[in-house]
Formats: structure tokens, sequence, C-alpha cells
């Protein structure tokens, strides 16, 4: 039986596009998800690590920095002097783009030296991602013995080789170690090894790969888009999780060989190792209090590959932004549901597009550089009315017009994602309500750029986005026993599919609500039915199809629980900002403050620690930029830099203590803020020249 494989347990380093997952004592095992990766392909499948025949005992292991593991582990049997063994292994494992690469440290505190073999059992299945991800077994192919081809960069003496179809080449670099059975599917490693008391052994090898079909690589600098600021706050836990965030999104940083020049975010690993559309405009949207140039490089580079035609495969059409790029078709494992290599069936990246590049300019994005991408930004907003909305009912929905692609188009694009409060599914089209929040908020960011640059049109969004909170306020409201709320969607017949979901949060601050309505969802939103103490449900336990472990149906999702954080902040809803930021901590604490992609809604009162979702990705990059947008929450930061104005204005009280941050960004300059405990401005220090508001604005 094929079954996705856990990742929970895995021990992951990541450098963009190259990632390498193993087992906690970092061996890799066949079979499951563990491996090396090199954009979509699976480079190597095994890599088992021995000592006389005998697996390390690992003690300990982690992560080492941005794109490295080390483990710590015992040799046991080899030359034991009492209870305590006494020769220590360090396997540390480095990831860099197109390369892995370990490093085998061997002490010994034995009062003799010690002679003993150190092997590594090595396969290579070259498998694709999407098998993987649907566990299906995958042979290990026989490599090519010798320096592999004549002329490659990459042969090795000695070191072995294999090869694909499309061209990967993957070669062994071996080391000082003996090759055995090159020219097999099992070629080994062999150091012969004579261990001094006290003097460190060190044994290296790794792994290269050439990859000419690949679509996405590396960046061109290793210095990341955004500064990394410095955070002094009395919760102690929102330090650690910034760092650890703003290292993992170090790792996730890539170029697409379209436009090798931009810099954007692959969504996460191991399986969304790539470009998307939502994934990567949200978490550049997130990291804008620390820059705008991965903002305006993730614009970039969708802008480069915006819809021109109709195309029913790929569900491309004039100017929508696309939602996902490999190098391959992506089977999804249901029945022949597969995605062309350019896919655009996301309903939300395109009025998502314009929100950013509305964000960044108020950020301080150059205004030249605002200006090149209004032309793309008229094509976004042009799609929403002339084919976001098919039907002509002025509300965007989806449909997938082949049966071979994904049956729902927003961020929750699982199969089951979309249902009635007694579980039953609803059937599409799907007019889902928070993406009628970005549409209205895109139109009202639109209307401002184009009159700020002298662009004509500007009135028609205005009187758009009117209309449409109108329409929304007529159809999308239900009510339960506790009252009112919106639905999570419109269904094929029009009516409001009533579950009560955490997308709702997602309407928060984009104008789409008035006061009351706001003030109706902050309400749900900090209930018992959706906050876990971890976070935001997807689905309120009230709900017939909830399920803590289910995809979209119950568990907790960092990102979305940040976007209803801002959003409860833009909206004054202080208090539910801060119970759910109090949740994130907790969830960063529980899992070494690396947040998954998801996990449980369990409650948080009612289980020993947090329960993970054993499929889910990490590091992910809107999980990760989650935290940048907690601490710009707690800031209460609304620039406007081309008016010349910041506000700020804190929750109240701060829900993780007094705060001082240096080293944020504003239009291209240091930002610096501190606030009390009680939520009360200290000081502001900005180099660029605006005019500081203090507190909440009036209206």
């Amino acid at each position: 039986m094929e079954l996705q494989p856990f990742l929970h347990d895995l021990l992951v380093a990541t450098m963009a596009p190259t990632q390498a997952w193993s087992a906690p004592d970092g061996q890799v095992r066949p079979g499951g998800a563990q491996g090396w990766y090199h954009g979509d392909v699976r480079v190597l499948s095994q890599a088992l690590l021995t000592v006389d025949g005998r697996e390390p005992d690992a003690i300990a292991g982690g992560p080492a920095g941005p794109g490295a593991v080390e483990v710590v582990a015992l040799l046991r049997g080899l030359a034991e002097d009492g209870a305590d063994p006494r020769i220590e292994l360090r396997r540390t494992r480095e990831v860099r783009p197109g390369q892995v690469r370990e490093q085998l440290r061997l002490v010994a505190a034995t009062s003799h030296p010690v002679s003993c073999t150190v092997g590594l059992e090595l396969a290579c299945d070259l498998a694709s991602m999407d098998h993987v991800k649907q566990g299906r077994a995958t042979a290990a192919r026989a490599a090519w013995g010798g320096d592999g081809k004549a002329g490659s960069s990459l042969s090795a003496p000695g070191g072995p080789t294999w090869t694909d179809d499309a061209g990967t080449r993957v070669a062994l670099d071996a080391g000082s170690a003996r090759v055995v059975d090159a020219a097999t599917a099992a070629p080994r490693l062999r150091w012969d090894v004579a261990l001094e008391p006290g003097v460190p052994l060190v044994l290296e090898w790794g792994v290269s790969v050439e990859a000419p079909a690949g679509v996405v690589g590396p960046p061109a600098t290793a210095e990341p888009e955004w500064s990394v600021p410095t955070v002094e706050s009395d919760d102690r836990r929102l330090p650690a999780l910034l760092d650890r965030a703003l290292a993992d999104l170090s790792t996730l940083r890539m170029t697409a060989d379209f436009a090798p020049g931009d810099t954007f975010l692959a969504a996460g690993a191991p399986w969304f190792f790539t470009l998307f559309g939502r994934d990567s405009i949200w978490a550049a949207r997130m990291l804008l209090p620390l820059g705008t140039d991965l903002a305006a490089g993730t614009l970039r580079v969708l802008a480069a590959r915006q819809g021109t035609v109709v195309d029913r495969e790929t569900a491309e059409e004039p100017g929508k932004i696309l939602h996902e790029v490999r190098s391959r078709p992506l089977s999804l494992g249901e029945g022949d549901r597969v995605l062309p290599p350019l896919y655009y069936g996301t309903v939300d990246a395109t009025p998502l597009w314009v929100c950013l590049l509305h964000d960044a300019w108020r950020w301080g994005l150059p205004a030249d550089q605002v200006e090149a991408l209004l032309p793309a930004m008229e094509r976004a907003l042009a799609w929403m009315t002339d084919h976001g909305d098919a039907d002509g009912d002025g509300f965007l929905e989806y449909v997938d017009a082949t049966g071979r692609g994904l049956a729902n188009q927003g961020w929750k694009d699982s199969g089951d994602s979309v249902q009635w409060r007694d579980g039953t599914l609803a059937t599409g089209p799907i007019a889902l309500c928070e993406v009628q929040a970005y549409a209205h908020e895109a139109a009202l960011g639109g209307a401002a750029l184009l009159d700020a640059f002298g662009r004509p049109g500007a009135g028609r969004w205005r009187s758009w986005a009117a209309a449409l909170a109108e329409r929304f306020r007529a159809r999308f409201w239900v009510e339960d026993a506790s009252g009112p709320y919106p639905a999570i969607a419109l269904d094929a017949a029009k009516r409001p599919v009533d579950s009560l979901t955490s997308n709702i949060g997602h309407l928060l601050g984009t104008g789409l609500l008035d006061a009351r309505e706001e003030r109706l969802v902050a309400e749900r939103l900090r209930g018992p039915g959706m906050s876990s103490g971890f976070g935001l449900r997807t689905l309120a336990t009230t709900s017939g199809g909830y399920w803590p472990l289910r995809y979209h149906g119950g568990s907790v999702w960092a990102h979305d629980t940040a976007i209803a954080v801002l959003g409860l902040t833009r909206s004054g809803h202080v208090d539910a900002a801060a119970v759910l930021v109090d949740g994130l901590l907790a969830a960063g604490d529980a899992t070494g403050y690396r947040l998954p992609e998801l996990y449980s809604g369990d409650e948080r009162s009612t289980v020993p620690t947090l329960v993970p979702y054993p499929a889910a990705c990490r590091p992910q990059a809107w999980s990760a930029a989650a935290a940048v947008a907690v601490l710009g929450a707690a800031l209460g930061l609304a620039p406007d830099v081309p008016r010349g104005e910041l506000r700020v204005a804190p929750v109240t009280p701060s829900p993780v203590g007094a705060i001082r941050v240096t080293g944020l960004a504003l239009g291209g300059r240091p930002l610096g803020v501190a606030v009390d405990a009680s939520g009360s401005v200290v000081e502001v220090s900005a180099e660029v020249d605006v005019r500081v508001l203090r507190g909440p604005c009036a209206d």
C-alpha cells in the first residue's frame, strides 16, 4: 500500500534548490522521504554509516547553522574501558546549491590506539519528487564506475556517477575512501583508520549534482535580501523564533531561469521547493518590515510569467499570476490528476500580487521599480473582472475546468477543504470569502497606485470595491446559535457554505468589512472553537468535518494564524491578536522555534506538548515568515513612505512585554522601535524622512 511518507521526526538541511533529509540519527535509509534532493529529483536514496559493521549510537542531533545539521554519536563495542563509551563520532552535513558534503570527525579517549573500518553504504534512485511523496518504491540505479564521463567538472577519481534521461548527473566525491563495487546499484566507501587517543580524525565525502533541465536555481548572491534585526524582549520566545526563522528563510532563497536576477522564496521543503505564487507573495509580504528587495524580486519574477492567453490545460488567463513552476509534470496521485510544469490554477495569487506591490510601495520600494510594474498591475486588476469573475456575478470564483488539476484553488487547496457545517463537501464553482477580501484590498491599493503615478482608472476600482463590499455583506453572512459570521464560500448555486473557518481572519483589515462586522469576526477567532492555544484552527471544533489532524479541516497553520494576527491588529482588536500571538510563540517553543507547515489543532491544555502533523513540510517560507509578522504586529507598524508618514500603534498591553528592535528597514534605511510592557511607544528611530504618528488612526 502506497502511503505519503511522514516527515515530523526527520532531520533536514536545505540550501535551495538542494535539500537533505535523514533519520534523527543522521542515517539515510531506503524508503520514505529520506534522501538528498536537487530540484524535483532525489539524488541519493541511501547513506548508511557503519564502524566495524555496526551503526553508531546517536545521542544528539539538530541544526548547525543555515544549511547544516550535526549528529553526535558514540561508537560502542570498539574499545570499552569501563561503563562509559570512549569514542565519539560527529557527523556534520552541509548543504550548498548542487552539493551535499559530510564531515565525519572521530575522537577517542582511550588508553591505546584503536583501529577500525568506517563504511558507507550508498544508493541513488533518481526518483521524482511526486513519486516519493506518493510513497512509491523506486529501485536503486546502477552507477557508472571510475571517473564517469570524461571532461565533466564533477568527475572524481574512483567516484561513481549516476545519470537520468533528463540530463541529471550525480557524482560522488569519495575523498580518501576506497570505493567498492563502484559500477553497481550499491557502491560502498571504506576508510581503514587508526585512532590515536585524543587526536581528532576527520574524514570527508560528498555528492555534487548537475541538472540542466531545472527551472529554479540558487540566488546570485549569498546575502539575503532583508535586514537581520536585533530584538530584545521580555518574552524570550520572540527573539528565538525570529532568529530560527531568518536562518531558515536564508536557505529557501531561489531564482528562476526566466528571471535569473530576481530572488524569491521557495514555498517549502521537501515537496514545494520551487516558486509558488501565493506562498512566495505572502512570505515576501510578511517580511516587508525587513526591507523591500525580496518583495521586488518576487513581484518581478511572477510578472515575468504573468498570463497572456487562455489555456484550459494550464489554467492560464491574461493577467493571471501563476500557481507553481516545475521542471516536469507533477502527478497528484489521484487518478489522472497531473499538473503541467507551468500551472496557473490559483484564484488568489493575482489579487495578492497587487496587494504586495501596494504594500511594498508604502514601505518604500523605489518609485521607478514600482512604476515599472504598473502595467502588470493593470493587467492583474483587469483579470479580476475579465476572467476571475467568470459568471459575472461580481465575485471571484474558480473551477477546475479539466478535471485533472486542483479541485480547490485557494490557499486551502485540498479536495475536502470547502465543506458545509455538517461535513459534506461543497460543489464548485467556488467563491471563497478571503479571495473577495484580497480583491477588495487589491482594488483599493491599485487605485492608490494609479492616482499616485498619474494613470487613469482609479475611480472605477474604488467603485468596484465598494460594490463588492455590499455584495459580500448581502450574500456571505450566515448565523448559528452564537450569532452571525461570514461563510467560507459560495457554492455553485451561490449558497453560502456555512462552516466556521479560519478563512474569515483574512477579511480583517482589508476594508471589506465594517467595524461591527470586524468585531464579530474577532470574537469568533478568539473563541474556544477556533483558538487552540497554539494558534488558529482551520475549521471550528463545532463543525461536522472537524478533526485536529485534518490538513485543512482542524489543523493549525502558522501563516494562517499570523495573517489573522495582522488583520486583528490593523482593525484594532488587539486582545484577540494577543491570544493568537501567545499561541504562535508557544508553538515555536514546542518545535525548537522552527514552525512547521502545520500541526494539530488539539487544545493546548489537553496534550502534553504540541502534536505534529506528521507529513508537514519544514522549513516552510510563510510559516517562518510568520515570526516577522508577529514582530510587526506587536510593534503596530503602518508605514506610508510616499506620504512621509510612519504610524506606530503597538498592541496594548504588549503580548511580549517590553521590546526593543533595531535593524528594521523603512525606505531602504534602518529603523528602530522600542515599546514598553504596557504597549506605549518609548522610542522610534528612523533614518528615512518620515513623520512618526503614535497610536491608532482616529478613524
